[in-house]
């Protein structure tokens, strides 16, 4: 008889409420919690560096070349990759300003370069590279982004992107260890590129600083 009363509750339970939360709100009533309300970890929060020697297999590695992509085994590379922390991203250093763009015309990928950015930058950044029609923005109207088509950011050197890129700056996780050496110069090209489409859009003349594999040299700000 018990049983036939404890079924009939529960009957009653499910047939009152619909679906699965009926169930949930039995599991928060006998044991305070459900799988209703979980802890979340979203992939931009609380980012953190790597393990040492850790290799990650996303980044395709050392690439022997700009158009090449390397995956599994890190491979040997004779270019030099540039030796610095996020300290140097705080301030425009010298350092960072004379790093020069390795990328020639003919070795500048833009399809590379977009992807890259659409999966590394785009989601803080935006498509577009302004800031407020980012998706972060979205979900965070009250955040703060950086614009990265707009006059600020044009002004920086190639190389303080690229450091940028890498070791971070204020909110910005590092990404050296997702996006390697010739790929953070393919992300600094497309974001040029994204800025030459800004002014163009607001009838205003080309980026004022490097252009790297899109003809200029000039290293300064």
């Amino acid at each position: 008889m018990r049983k036939l009363i404890r079924l009939a509750v529960v009957a009653v339970v499910l047939g009152s409420t619909s679906g699965c939360a009926a169930l949930d709100d039995a599991m928060v009533y006998m044991f305070g919690r459900s799988m209703r309300d979980q802890a979340s970890f979203d992939p931009y929060e609380n980012t953190r560096s790597p393990a040492d020697a850790a290799v990650s297999f996303s980044s395709g590695n050392f690439a022997p070349d700009p158009n090449s992509v390397m995956y599994g085994t890190p491979t040997e590379h004779d270019y030099d990759v540039p030796d610095f922390d996020a300290s140097y991203t705080v301030r425009f250093d010298p350092m960072l300003d004379s790093l020069e763009n390795p990328l020639t015309a003919d070795q500048a990928d833009p399809a590379r370069g977009e992807e890259l950015y659409i999966r590394v930058c785009a989601p803080c950044h935006g498509d577009a590279g302004i800031g407020a029609e980012a998706y972060l923005v979205q979900q965070w109207p009250a955040l703060q982004v950086y614009n990265l088509a707009g006059e600020t950011v044009q002004g920086y050197s190639d190389g303080y992107l690229y450091a940028m890129v890498r070791v971070g700056r204020g909110q910005m996780p590092q990404y050296g260890h997702q996006v390697t050496h010739f790929d953070r110069w393919h992300i600094v090209n497309y974001v040029r590129q994204l800025q030459a489409d800004y002014n163009a859009s607001q009838g205003a003349p080309a980026p004022a600083g490097d252009t790297g594999a899109a003809g200029d040299t000039g290293e300064g700000n």
